[in-house]
């Protein structure tokens, strides 16, 4: 049964288009993947953000989201310190923002996550908590150090997360299942990230033996210039190792140790009611690690969508079940290409072009999705 739906708004009086998912049962709670983007990029960058900003009030007052909270928003923004000061204002959802510009040439766009009935709150310590009635969901957005290299800076925000983790009763290697990497000038600062993960996944347990983390490590820069490292991640405190399955499609994919990076390729939690799955950033690799089709943009598109429905295939899911699409490229040139191509093999689903390098050169584009298939599963709780 394919219980996800794709809707989408253009309200041209404040020159906005919302793309959304639904994910919807006759029985169990929706929930919601959101893009909003400006149409009209002659507009100045406030006048863009306002207009985002009623677009995001707007879509709440549709009555089919009249039961839905706001959990999170991350903004892909072209500037990101002269844009700072658009983000002051106090939010109920956790926030992210990060520059990573929109390729349509505008200052800015959205993607947001919303689920009906919960609660949510954020503590002292700036984790956003969201309670469901079985599980509770805890996001970490935009955790940064300002002082040290790429490498030091790592290792800190590692160890403030832990201590986050520690506050709900929380372990890395038990509870979280996403994290996003942002890396200022990814290809000088990569590899001290990449070190200082390593390090702090063997001290907490997490080998190639046990497993790592969906993880999307890619070209990012903070609101603040001295941040080299930014990262966002996603635990839930009630999850059971039972629930969680990791995805590995080695037909296509190699394990990201055997090139000295620790993350996993996607990972499925199982609910009762559905099953949610994390890709993590993919691109146009093979399962001996090597980039395909170099410097063949094309190519490279094809490569890296079919390491993803192998991925997607492994969770008994397919593009029916994706509920957004993000994709990433290291060259503002190839832009309308990869327009093209997703809007003509994927004309309904979310998606959102950003210029954001990805960690090896020869690598022109990256992907992540989230997707969700409902399931019937009397072993664990519903969502």
């Amino acid at each position: 049964m394919n219980s996800l739906s794709y809707n989408r708004y253009i309200w041209d009086d404040i020159f906005v288009k919302i793309s959304w998912s639904i994910y919807k049962t006759q029985q169990y709670d929706a929930e919601f993947y959101i893009i909003a983007e400006i149409l009209q990029p002659k507009l100045s960058g406030r006048e863009q953000f306002n207009c985002i900003e009623q677009a995001t009030e707007r879509l709440q007052k549709l009555e089919v989201f009249k039961n839905a909270v706001l959990v999170w928003k991350r903004y892909f923004v072209s500037d990101a310190i002269n844009q700072r000061s658009w983000f002051d204002s106090p939010s109920q959802a956790a926030v992210s923002v990060i520059q990573q510009p929109p390729l349509s040439g505008t200052k800015l766009a959205v993607l947001m996550y919303a689920a009906e009935n919960v609660s949510l709150h954020s503590e002292d310590d700036g984790t956003t908590v969201m309670k469901r009635p079985h599980h509770t969901h805890l996001y970490n957005l935009q955790m940064h150090h300002k002082q040290g290299d790429s490498y030091e800076q790592t290792l800190a925000v590692f160890e403030r997360y832990l201590q986050k983790l520690a506050n709900h009763g929380c372990r890395l290697d038990a509870h979280c299942l996403r994290t996003w990497l942002f890396v200022q000038n990814i290809d000088k600062h990569y590899h001290g990230m990449v070190r200082a993960r390593k390090e702090i996944f063997a001290f907490t347990g997490l080998t190639p033996q046990t497993h790592f983390i969906a993880s999307t490590g890619i070209e990012g820069q903070s609101v603040h210039p001295e941040v080299i490292i930014t990262m966002d991640a996603y635990s839930i405190r009630e999850i059971k190792q039972e629930q969680i399955r990791y995805l590995h499609a080695a037909s296509n994919l190699n394990p990201t140790c055997e090139y000295g990076v620790t993350f996993e390729r996607g990972t499925c939690i199982q609910y009762g009611d559905r099953r949610h799955i994390f890709i993590s950033g993919t691109a146009s690799i093979d399962n001996q690690g090597k980039i395909v089709h170099l410097q063949h943009l094309d190519k490279q598109i094809e490569r890296m969508m079919e390491n993803v429905l192998a991925l997607l295939s492994e969770a008994e899911a397919g593009w029916q079940d994706v509920a957004h699409l993000v994709v990433y490229l290291r060259d503002i040139a190839d832009y309308e290409n990869t327009r093209i191509y997703f809007e003509k093999n994927f004309p309904k689903m979310p998606f959102i072009i950003l210029l954001a390098p990805v960690c090896r050169p020869g690598w022109l584009v990256e992907v992540e999705c989230s997707a969700i298939k409902a399931i019937s599963d009397d072993r664990f709780e519903t969502f």
